[in-house]
């Protein structure tokens, strides 16, 4: 499982963990996030923008 970083604010979505906050259970991958997905910590960034920093 990847994890993903906001470039501008440092959340880090981790597929292995998801966002219970978020309602993203774990084991959720990255590419199954909805579309209009944002950062929730900045709401700034797009799921393009997220940047992968490994397994």
């Amino acid at each position: 499982m990847a994890r993903y970083e906001c470039p501008d604010c440092g959340y880090v979505y981790d597929e292995a963990s998801g966002d219970d906050h978020e309602g993203y259970p774990p084991g959720l991958k990255f590419r199954d996030l909805p579309e209009e997905f944002v950062c929730p910590d900045c709401a700034v960034r797009y799921k393009e923008d997220f940047v992968r920093i490994g397994e």
